[in-house]
């Protein structure tokens, strides 16, 4: 398990800097075109150091695309950004130093072991073999597969290959990582022991995590703040729960047997129901704080003889707030935003 211990004795701080404010990403005017499309229009962004910053969005919305900008895999059309201080088009070799990248698809040899891959990536970036050995074992005891650094990872289960990219993604100890689609393809358990590794390396490491996603309940549990993408720009950006207090009230829906009508015509007396709806034995009622409410909303259909079989709360989610802005539903069956597979190019430290 990852202790502060641990976080502690791979703090980032050997890395080279060049980032004197507080940001860690810095993005104007960015702009990707393939030819005629418009993959990211225009971007504008700041992302704070040590943040957990979330791009959501459905697949083709922009969010690979920013990413592989940002990476230096894809130059931008027009526009510029800075990645810890380097300029992501004049600067790339020193962008790549200070970033770790955890791709959508698998970036690791099946064939070799989890140490067998995370050494070869500790040899790409130029490590000794002392040094490549004690940052196995700190990334392995990190991701808590030490027990099974020997074996192949081809045997290994969806979840352990997450982590084991993620171990990759941190060899190096970079200031920013970047996470696309960490989760997609793994079942909803697993799914959330990942977030928890992602949550407790972002608090305890301070390492700045951009984090693209289409999962609404991903983005909400994970980041600081969510950027929401559609057709290449974003449309809203804030804290979650500020996001969802766009929305508006919470909802009480009673689901009646009888005395429904005499319910209604009390309970429009309230001044704390902003509104009340009823179709068929259902009663919608939107109010503030509707945790604190129901008490009083039930013993007033006890006082008027009304019969409720059930009670439920709906409080607004990244979901309502995804409608709200893109007008449509996200899809979760996952997939690829244009020009995320354009190669990698060669080079970088």
């Amino acid at each position: 398990m990852m202790g502060k211990e641990l976080a502690k004795d791979i703090n980032l701080g050997d890395m080279p800097t060049k980032a004197a404010d507080d940001a860690a990403i810095s993005v104007r005017g960015l702009t990707k075109r393939f030819g005629e499309t418009i993959a990211v229009d225009n971007i504008d962004l700041q992302i704070r150091k040590g943040e957990l910053f979330g791009l959501l969005g459905a697949n083709g919305a922009g969010k690979s695309t920013i990413i592989k900008m940002l990476t230096t895999m894809l130059t931008p059309t027009s526009g510029e950004a800075r990645v810890w201080g380097y300029d992501i088009v004049r600067e790339r070799n020193e962008v790549r130093s200070s970033i770790g990248v955890v791709f959508q698809d698998p970036a690791l040899d099946g064939m070799l072991t989890g140490r067998e891959n995370l050494d070869f990536h500790g040899r790409m970036y130029g490590m000794n073999a002392a040094l490549r050995k004690a940052r196995i074992a700190d990334v392995l005891e990190l991701v808590d597969l030490k027990e099974k650094a020997d074996t192949k990872m081809q045997d290994y289960s969806g979840g352990m290959k997450r982590r084991l990219e993620i171990a990759r993604g941190l060899m190096h100890r970079p200031h920013v990582l970047f996470l696309d689609e960490p989760t997609i393809g793994l079942d909803a358990q697993t799914r959330r022991y990942i977030w928890e590794y992602i949550g407790r390396m972002n608090k305890e490491m301070n390492v700045t995590m951009i984090l693209t996603t289409h999962y609404m309940e991903e983005a909400d549990y994970l980041c600081d703040r969510v950027a929401i993408m559609d057709s290449g720009r974003i449309v809203a950006l804030d804290r979650p729960e500020s996001l969802k207090d766009t929305i508006g009230s919470d909802t009480i829906t009673l689901m009646t047997d009888s005395g429904g009508d005499a319910l209604v015509r009390s309970l429009q007396s309230f001044s704390w129901i902003k509104s009340i709806s009823s179709d068929n034995g259902s009663i919608k009622l939107h109010v503030d704080h509707a945790q604190s409410r129901i008490a009083e909303v039930v013993l007033e259909a006890s006082r008027n003889n009304a019969v409720i079989t059930s009670v439920g709360l709906h409080k607004p989610t990244l979901e309502d707030v995804f409608i709200k802005y893109t007008g449509k539903k996200i899809k979760e069956n996952g997939g690829k935003d244009r020009g995320a597979d354009i190669a990698l190019p060669r080079g970088g430290r």
